[in-house]
């Protein structure tokens, strides 16, 4: 879990800068930049949703995914949770500790690099795609940070447990994880990744925690396929 460790500490670390540039930049400068930053996400968002291998199970995975999510009301939980994080950690005014915990929890995790290179990380002992991903994840939340606060700081705690927890289990899927499979994860991320970006331009109000479950139908779609 080298790489998982790396990564998490490249997120505490980006977002105590940002958290130093947040001081006295004007408000009207930090919503243009955050503008800045949602059209980015918006394209990598499209770059992995495009490189899908079976269009038919990533819309039936978004589908069945939506369904468990509204019924464990996952986003609710999330938010739940950053509010918790709000009320024990906000001082002087603070009110985005929520936002930017869940906000970033999501676009570090959904990624095609979170899911692809913590199985590398698992399965081969190679951290170099979650090196990269380090050094991405590091710069990005200088400027999350810069606009969100130190709810971008804690989000490397959901980044930890889930690549963690992929990576723990890779030896026991590897022979699920095939490149079809990945593929069609990764673009389910990358649907995801669009959906959060429309939000941070205040342009939707889609539930992204609600859908999270559809990346993984593609393997349990696998394990139908080996089983019958």
């Amino acid at each position: 879990m080298i790489g998982t460790f790396v990564n998490a500490a490249s997120i505490v670390v980006g977002s105590f800068v940002g958290t130093l540039f947040k001081i006295g930049i004007p408000d009207r400068i930090k919503s243009t930049v955050m503008q800045a930053i949602s059209l980015s996400v918006l394209i990598i968002g499209f770059d992995s949703a495009l490189k899908y291998k079976n269009l038919l199970l990533v819309i039936i995975s978004l589908a069945i995914g939506g369904i468990l999510g509204e019924l464990l009301d996952i986003e609710k939980k999330l938010n739940q949770f950053g509010d918790f994080l709000e009320r024990k950690l906000s001082r002087n005014g603070e009110n985005k500790i929520s936002e930017g915990f869940v906000t970033a929890s999501l676009i570090y995790c959904v990624g095609a690099m979170a899911i692809v290179g913590a199985l590398k990380d698992g399965l081969q002992g190679d951290h170099s795609i979650l090196f990269a991903k380090s050094m991405l994840d590091g710069i990005s939340s200088i400027i999350f940070a810069s606009t969100l606060g130190i709810g971008v700081m804690i989000s490397s705690v959901s980044v930890l447990l889930y690549q963690g927890s992929i990576t723990l289990c890779a030896s026991l899927l590897k022979d699920l994880l095939n490149a079809n499979v990945i593929a069609d994860m990764s673009a389910i991320g990358g649907v995801l990744i669009i959906g959060i970006s429309l939000n941070m331009l205040n342009l939707t109000k889609i539930k992204i925690g609600n859908l999270l479950p559809s990346i993984f139908i593609p393997i349990v779609y696998e394990i139908m396929l080996k089983v019958f």
